[in-house]
Parts: structure tokens; C-alpha cells; sequence
């Protein structure tokens, strides 16, 4: 009894602990089934997770071209070249160092270093799109492609174009279009070392990225870079703080260029976000209201007396020694603000807002630019009795350069506001292409209305305060502005907004040229007027240009068709009141864009040591293209010097330092 006693606990603690280890057991089992069998997908999972990860493959964006096909904008491809030296076998090293040498130009040594490196990986930096086709699947060279926004012309219109930040559009059409341009990103998985860390040579794509749709614009980039240079020289010489040059189509309303500029750097959209008073550029439409309205005519009579004319406690006067009696047509050629003022009270206040609201002041145009200011065009009963004069001649009031641009082009067109055009074309990546095709907003002014005051624009020109672009080939109609700087809360006596619009042929225009200087110290006659000049003197001697030369009265060599054949047809008086020198030439057809004008063999200049601008400018003279690389000065050509090429083709001009 006593031995039973005794091994009675021993049997116990033996069960017990039989017992502890079967559940024990069972609780291992039943845990390795929820993990396994339950759990099972869940844990896969994760163990993949820390093996690898997913990665967006950036889609390439669209280019963005000019109305020719020039490339503005387009995404440059580039590959990321690592080498893991552990991967190529020892038979295949000399081999792999050959073409590291002659794909990446790495030198004997180095590339013999790199093949033979203890190293897990070797980074051999970022190189262009040529070095993917010798070193694709070369065992142990791996290749991680990335992509770069490039911008082929340099700061050509990069106001216009925008930029691209962090794979997505930043302003001006970039931004814009971000939709089309953008594309969809692709899928790849990519493997991870213990540490988490991604490796390069271990991607592997699961779903292509398609690239996104291009865009045709209306601007054509050499008379974009024409406006830049006439633009920015006028700037310089003038010591204004900045300015805008625009030119259109009047038939159209395509931009074929617009440039804004402030300090000498482009201001981008400042052409469509900044609007100031237009002076005397307005009065035009006062003449067109009431010829329009039968409220007066050219030769009616107005007595400016001594020049001013004090309406509401506020005096007008006019400049230049005007006095005594001059006829409508006369005080808008010469730019009477009394004269225009006192004509104005023929019209009541809503007449007025109408006529302007017509043309298009106080509302955006239609550009479909982000950021575009309406400017300001105050109800009639927010006027004061002062307004009724003041915005006869351009005050309290104010307009883009684009809306003054537009509503001088109705006046060219016989009557028509047109809804400017800068895209010409929208391309998808499946080949489909929808046309912008363009719209008239509204009729403002009969023809017969038009066609007179382009006529007294024409006198502006030739008699008024236009004369610096008098032409000797043909006629131009236009008309000078000056608004004084509002700074401060008052204005500035000493500083303006000069401006300048003209259209050309008068008899049948096909280009309109608006172009503004600010906080200039002169009148808008003096200084802008130059600008308009040499931007349309330019326009036409180049052979680039996207119109028939020969319905200017320009040969195919961009040469008077009679005469010394050593002067240019296009010539501009310097100064002085004179007549044309030359009968002006027979109306430009409507729509005489050229398709395909005639080309020649020129030969390409040594413009080594020149700025880019001048060496630009003496291209497009010659007919030729320019694209640009770097900045400062030239120092070389891509064709070089002396080289034989065609008019119509592209120089790369190669300036002393590389832009990154």
C-alpha cells in the first residue's frame, strides 16, 4: 500500500506533463493550419512584399510643335547605366569592357576596373536614348530608363509652353493641356534586397505606359524668335522695364507669335494676365462707333481751340501744337484728345459700352490659357460724368495686349472679332487629329465702317503719329498709344505704357503687330512704333516666314523684283513726314499663306564670337531655321561654316556654355 502511494504522483506529473506536451502539440498544429492553410495568401503576401514592389513607370509626355512640325517642347529619353560585376562571367569580361568603352566612352582603364569590380554594383550615370540599343540585355549591364522634359529651341515661347515639375504641367500650355500631354503610367514590379532597398537590376514590367497626345500650335518659331529679338532689342535700347509684341492673323485669329518680357527675361503669359490702359490706341474704336451709329462723319469739324478742354474738373490737352478747327479724320490721325473727346458726346454712355463690349473689352477673349484677365470695362452706371471723355481716348479702362490685338484685327478683317487660336491641331496617340478650326465671336462693324477707319489708320502712318513705319512697298494702317504709369495710386508724369498697333497690306491685311514698351520716357509714336517696324522689316526679308512673300511684292530671293538686286523690297523710312518711295502693290489675296515657297541654296556664315541674337537674326535672313544649344556666345554650327544647305532647313547654333 505504502509503494502505491508513492508512485501514485509520479503517474500523475507523468500524465500531466503528457497532457501539457499533447496540447502544446495540438496548438502547433492548429497554428501552423491557420497560418498555412487560413492565413496562407495574407503571409505570401507580405514575405513578396519585402522580396519586392510595385513601381509607376513615367508615360512619356507629348510634344508640343509648331505650326511647321518644329519641336518646342518634347520628352527626351534617357537610361540610367549600372553594372554588377558579380554576374558576368570571367570568359565574358573583356567583352563587356569593349562596349562599356565604345556605348559610354569610358576609357580602357576605367572600364576594365568596372567589369572586375568586387563591388555588388557599379553606377555609371545617366546617358541618352543611344546607349539602349549595345547594351540591352548584356549580361550584368543593367539599364533604368528615365525621361526629361526638353525644351528644343531653348526659351523660345517658354512662356508660352509652361513647364514640366515633378511629371506634371506648370503653367502656360503645359499646364493646360495636362491632360492630353501627360500620357498613362505603366506598371512594373521591382525586386528588394534584405534591407529593403530596390535593386536596379531587377525590374520587371508588367504593363507598358502609353505616351501622351501632341499638340500643333499656330505660332511659327522663326517669327516667334523675330519678336523676341525686335522685342528685346527695343527694351534695350529704350531702357524700358519690359514689354509685349504680338502678331496675328487678322482672317484666322492664330498667334503665330507672342512674346512678353520683363528685365530681359520672358514674363510668360503677362500678354494675357496683365492689362493697362490703352491711351490712344482707343480711339479707333470711337471713330468706328460713330461711323457706325451715323452720329458723324470723317469731315465733320471739331474746335479744339487752344488745345484743351476741361470736362468735369478734369482738363484735356493735347500735344504737338494742335489748335483751332481740324476735321474727325484729321484729330484721330494726330491723336486730339480733345477733338476725339468732344466727338464722343454724340454717343450716350451705353452706346459707348456696347460698341467697346463688342470688341471685346472687359471679357476674355477665348484663348483657353489658364490665368487670362478680362482687364476692365466698368458698367455705364458705375460711371462718373468725366468717363464718357475718358474712354473715348483710353482711360478708366484697361486691356491685354491680346484683346487690343484681337480688336484691331476686326478692324483689318472688315468687321469680324475673331476667338484667337494658339493651338492649331490636337493629335492623339491613336492617330486621330481634331482640328481647332476658326470662330468669329460677333460682327462689331459693317465692312464699308472697317474699311474707313483703316483708311484714316493708313493717314496715321503716312501724315500722323505713326510715321516712323512708313513703307515703301506698301501701305500700313495703324495707330500709336501712350497712357501714362499708374503707380502708387496717381500717375506717374515721367513714365508710360507706349504702344503701338499695325496691320499690313492695308489694302488687304494679312499680319497684325501690337507692340508695348513699359515705363519708357517716351510717346508711343517714338518708340513703339520702331519696334512694329522692325519686326514686320524682319517678318518679310526672312524666307522662313509662313506666308506668300510674293504677294508683298518679295521674290524668291527675298528681293525687290526690279531694281538693284542689292536692296531689299521691304524698306522703312527712318524718319520724316515723305510719301512712299514706290507705288504701293496690288491687294494681297485673302488666305495667301504659302505652302510651299520656293527654296534655294544658301550657304551657312561663320558667326563664331557673335551674340545669339544677332547670329540668329542673320540666319533667318539667309531663310534658315535656327535651334539653339547653350547660351552666350556662338561658338559654332551644326551644319559648320560654309556649308551648302536649303532654304527652310535648321541651323543649331552652339553658344559657349550648355544650358543643364
Amino acid at each position: 500500500m505504502a509503494r502505491r502511494s508513492q508512485s501514485d504522483p509520479i503517474r500523475i506529473r507523468r500524465r500531466v506533463l503528457l497532457g501539457v506536451w499533447l496540447l502544446a502539440g495540438v496548438a502547433v498544429v492548429a497554428r501552423a493550419g491557420q497560418v498555412q492553410v487560413l492565413q496562407g495568401e495574407e503571409w505570401r503576401d507580405a514575405a513578396q512584399g519585402q522580396q519586392r514592389t510595385a513601381r509607376e513607370i513615367p508615360a512619356p509626355r507629348g510634344r508640343i510643335l509648331d505650326r511647321e512640325g518644329v519641336a518646342l517642347a518634347e520628352t527626351r529619353e534617357l537610361f540610367e547605366v549600372g553594372v554588377a560585376p558579380r554576374e558576368i562571367r570571367k570568359s565574358q569580361r573583356d567583352s563587356v569592357a569593349l562596349l562599356l568603352r565604345t556605348a559610354l566612352g569610358l576609357s580602357a582603364g576605367r572600364a576594365r576596373s568596372v567589369v572586375r569590380s568586387g563591388d555588388s554594383w557599379v553606377y555609371l550615370g545617366v546617358h541618352g536614348a543611344e546607349v539602349q540599343a549595345p547594351l540591352l540585355n548584356v549580361r550584368g549591364v543593367h539599364l533604368t530608363r528615365r525621361l526629361r522634359r526638353d525644351y528644343p529651341q531653348g526659351q523660345l515661347a517658354r512662356g508660352i509652353l509652361g513647364s514640366v515639375r515633378d511629371g506634371a504641367g506648370f503653367g502656360g500650355l503645359e499646364s493646360t493641356f495636362e491632360e492630353h500631354l501627360r500620357g498613362v503610367p505603366g506598371r512594373a514590379v521591382v525586386a528588394k534586397d534584405p534591407s529593403g532597398r530596390a535593386l536596379a537590376q531587377q525590374v520587371f514590367e508588367m504593363e507598358p505606359p502609353r505616351a501622351g497626345g501632341d499638340l500643333l500650335l499656330t505660332i511659327d518659331a522663326d517669327l516667334q524668335a523675330i519678336a523676341k529679338e525686335a522685342l528685346a532689342a527695343a527694351v534695350d535700347s529704350t531702357e524700358a522695364t519690359g514689354g509685349d509684341l504680338i502678331i496675328t492673323d487678322p482672317h484666322t485669329g492664330e498667334i503665330l507669335a507672342a512674346v512678353s518680357l520683363k528685365g530681359g527675361v520672358d514674363q510668360g503669359l503677362s500678354f494675357i494676365t496683365e492689362p493697362v490702359e490703352p491711351g490712344s490706341t482707343m480711339k479707333p474704336f470711337t471713330l468706328a462707333n460713330l461711323l457706325s451709329r451715323g452720329r458723324a462723319s470723317l469731315g465733320d469739324s471739331l474746335d479744339v481751340g487752344e488745345g484743351r478742354w476741361t470736362v468735369c474738373g478734369r482738363t484735356l490737352s493735347d500735344l504737338g501744337g494742335i489748335r483751332g478747327k481740324v476735321t474727325l479724320e484729321r484729330a484721330v490721325q494726330v491723336s486730339s484728345n480733345v477733338a476725339v473727346a468732344k466727338a464722343a458726346q454724340a454717343l450716350d454712355p451705353l452706346e459707348q459700352w456696347e460698341m467697346l463690349r463688342d470688341f471685346g473689352f472687359g471679357e476674355r477673349t477665348g484663348i483657353g490659357l489658364a490665368g487670362e484677365s478680362s482687364g476692365v470695362l466698368r458698367r455705364p452706371d458705375e460711371w462718373t460724368c468725366q468717363s464718357p471723355a475718358s474712354h473715348a481716348i483710353g482711360y478708366e479702362l484697361s486691356a491685354t495686349p491680346l484683346q487690343m490685338t484681337m480688336a484691331y484685327g476686326a478692324l483689318a478683317n472688315g468687321g469680324l472679332l475673331m476667338e484667337p487660336r494658339i493651338v492649331r491641331e490636337v493629335r492623339y496617340p491613336d492617330g486621330r487629329r481634331e482640328t481647332v478650326k476658326p470662330r468669329a465671336v460677333r460682327r462689331v462693324v459693317r465692312g464699308k465702317v472697317a474699311e474707313a477707319v483703316t483708311e484714316v489708320l493708313v493717314g496715321v502712318v503716312t501724315e500722323g503719329t505713326g510715321r516712323a513705319l512708313q513703307g515703301a512697298a506698301f501701305s500700313v494702317a495703324g495707330k500709336s498709344g501712350t497712357a501714362r504709369a499708374y503707380q502708387a495710386g496717381d500717375y506717374d508724369r515721367k513714365r508710360y505704357f507706349s504702344s503701338f498697333i499695325g496691320y499690313f497690306p492695308a489694302e488687304s491685311p494679312r499680319l497684325v503687330i501690337y507692340a508695348k514698351l513699359d515705363n519708357a520716357e517716351d510717346y508711343g509714336g517714338a518708340l513703339a512704333g520702331p519696334v512694329t517696324r522692325a519686326a514686320m522689316e524682319a517678318a518679310l526679308t526672312s524666307r522662313g516666314t509662313p506666308f506668300n512673300q510674293a504677294s508683298f511684292g518679295i521674290g524668291a530671293t527675298g528681293r525687290s523684283g526690279g531694281g538693284d538686286q542689292g536692296e531689299p523690297v521691304v524698306q522703312f523710312a527712318t524718319g520724316g513726314v515723305g510719301r512712299a518711295a514706290a507705288e504701293p502693290r496690288p491687294p494681297v489675296p485673302a488666305g495667301a499663306w504659302d505652302p510651299d515657297p520656293p527654296r534655294l541654296e544658301v550657304q551657312v556664315p561663320d558667326l563664331r564670337g557673335l551674340p545669339l541674337r544677332e547670329a540668329s537674326r542673320t540666319l533667318h535672313a539667309l531663310g534658315l531655321r535656327v535651334r539653339l544649344e547653350g547660351t552666350g556666345a556662338v561658338r559654332g554650327t551644326r551644319p559648320s561654316a560654309g556649308s551648302l544647305v536649303i532654304t527652310g532647313d535648321t541651323i543649331l547654333l552652339r553658344s559657349g556654355r550648355a544650358d543643364r
